[in-house]
């Protein structure tokens, strides 16, 4: 069993902690950008519905033409898909569990990465990934998915004063990024979304998109099914209108609850394999009681 449980662990700590991540561990007693009392701290605890959450927020993300032609033109997502959940699970955890300096080179490594990615869409506007409205999109559609994600698949009684603290804490890391007027709460952000809706599109590269996800590699044969698994709940996370867009065929009721059954079910292993992750050695950090 043990061994059975160190394979597991390895597997999620394959995608969910690539190297340069924070050292979680150090210095002691760092609070860290939110403190363990956060609702981030609490939101991002639990790696199974971070990762459905994760791909939700990219599909979402990537209807709107301008990130997605940053992201098509100036990165290899399209031969290295597990790289960008990678990535944005390192920033996610870093910035979240890590110390306030780890936090804060974070940010500011992406600063300067943002600074570099610039270019012309397919239809001729012009993008740069600085671009204050662009950012704020791209955060707002990924914490909104992180929600979605918790809400249906770890804590569907997350208190509503609890997700509006959500939005509020995790705003600072978008405007530590550059994004401005930045939604703080649960009617704020529905309101942006749907206010965003005229812009977005569902173009070839979106679909080349949603293939990768669906089509997602997993870190070893052991993590296949589940890794499948996970991309599925992230797509059935989307909100009607995005699934019609990518022309999924969306489930019936009865097709998600079971669902969010199966996940449930394949959660129960990598919640009792998980010993060292980003929240396990953040606890440490400050001397607290174990996760779990």
């Amino acid at each position: 069993m043990e061994f059975l449980r160190k394979r597991i662990e390895a597997s999620v700590l394959a995608i969910s902690r690539p190297p340069g991540s924070a050292d979680f561990l150090n210095p002691p007693g760092d609070p860290g950008l939110f403190g363990p009392d956060s609702a981030a701290w609490q939101v991002h605890s639990d790696f199974t519905a971070m990762l459905a959450g994760g791909v939700a927020a990219l599909l979402l993300q990537m209807l709107h033409p301008l990130p997605l032609a940053g992201v098509w033109d100036h990165s290899n997502f399209q031969d290295d898909m597990l790289g960008r959940l990678r990535r944005t699970a390192q920033f996610i955890a870093g910035t979240t569990f890590g110390s306030c300096a780890d936090a804060e080179r974070l940010i500011a490594r992406v600063r300067h990465i943002h600074l570099q990615v610039s270019g012309t869409a397919p239809d001729g506007t012009p993008y740069a990934a600085s671009d204050p409205a662009l950012l704020s999109w791209v955060h707002t559609a990924e914490v909104s998915c992180f929600l979605r994600a918790y809400l249906r698949y770890r804590n569907p009684d997350f208190p509503p004063a609890r997700q509006d603290r959500y939005f509020d804490e995790m705003a600072q890391v978008a405007e530590a990024l550059g994004a401005q007027d930045v939604p703080r709460s649960r009617a704020a952000v529905d309101a942006y979304i749907e206010g965003m809706r005229p812009q977005l599109r569902c173009n070839d590269r979106t679909r080349k998109t949603l293939e990768l996800v669906l089509n997602a590699p997993a870190p070893n044969a052991l993590a296949l099914p589940w890794t499948r698994l996970m991309m599925r709940a992230g797509i059935d996370l989307l909100p009607d209108w995005a699934q019609q867009m990518l022309g999924v065929t969306q489930r019936s009721p009865a097709r998600s609850a079971m669902l969010t059954r199966s996940v449930a079910v394949a959660a129960v292993p990598v919640r009792w394999a998980v010993r060292n992750g980003s929240i396990h050695l953040a606890r440490r950090r400050m001397g607290l009681a174990p996760f779990g």
